[in-house]
């Protein structure tokens, strides 16, 4: 019977060794994340290292080292399917992106354990931990910061709401007033105002713009006819 000839007991150490070796490392993150109140506590991760120690193994012992490599391929394109689950997007905003990069962290430390490699899955996970603890405050020292809109990569539009009879008249202003400005539309839409206004949305092509000339902008805007109200704002959401 094949099932007992693959019966060993120097390789079922082995397995023993890399299996508790990823439950160890994987447990390391989870604490961490669970600590934080995470989608992906230690439940979680602990578990994608072990799955992924689970596969490299049984490959390492069934075909050797480039079993194991293939594996391991199929194991980091598999992990995005399970991160995307963590991944939600409300009002605007992307949240759980650092909790799929962490699970992405845990199946590379558990596949390392799962191909012998314990050193460098401790290695692993020393610093994916210290990317998600020694980092923070240094992403909350920034976040802190005011916005600089001349140096922030950020999504700017400006708008305009016209009385419906001077539509073509503002878009043309408008156009020509960002062209004037370097910052020409990437995008221009028009949407109903009301029952007999519309308004105006032009999304910039520039990703840095400099307040203080789109502040300009929209008091030229303003001060037009044919132009009722004019805003411009910044989103540095994706």
């Amino acid at each position: 019977m094949e099932a007992l000839k693959n019966i060993s007991t120097s390789s079922l150490a082995d397995t023993l060794l890399s299996l508790t070796a990823a439950f160890i490392f994987g447990g390391l993150i989870g604490l961490e994340r669970q600590f934080r109140q995470r989608t992906a506590g230690l439940r979680t991760n602990v578990l994608v290292a072990l799955g992924a120690a689970v596969f490299v193994d049984a490959a390492h012992r069934l075909h050797g080292h480039e079993g194991a490599v293939r594996v391991i391929a199929y194991v980091v394109s598999g992990i995005g399917f399970l991160g995307a689950g963590v991944i939600m997007r409300e009002h605007g905003s992307v949240r759980g992106l650092n909790t799929a990069a962490t699970l992405w962290g845990s199946a590379a430390v558990g596949a390392c354990a799962g191909a012998d490699l314990l050193l460098e899955a401790g290695l692993g996970t020393a610093f994916v931990l210290a990317a998600n603890t020694l980092l923070r405050p240094v992403a909350d020292r920034v976040n802190r910061e005011p916005l600089d809109a001349s140096r922030v990569e950020a999504t700017n539009t400006v708008k305009v709401v016209v009385a419906r009879s001077h539509q073509k008249e503002a878009l043309e202003s408008l156009e020509q007033m960002l062209e004037e400005c370097s910052v020409p539309a990437r995008d221009i839409e028009v949407q109903s105002f009301g029952e007999d206004e519309i308004a105006i949305e032009a999304t910039l092509t520039a990703a840095s713009v400099d307040g203080d000339e789109l502040d300009r902008l929209v008091s030229r805007l303003t001060a037009l006819p044919a132009i009722r109200q004019a805003f411009w704002s910044s989103s540095t959401r994706d």
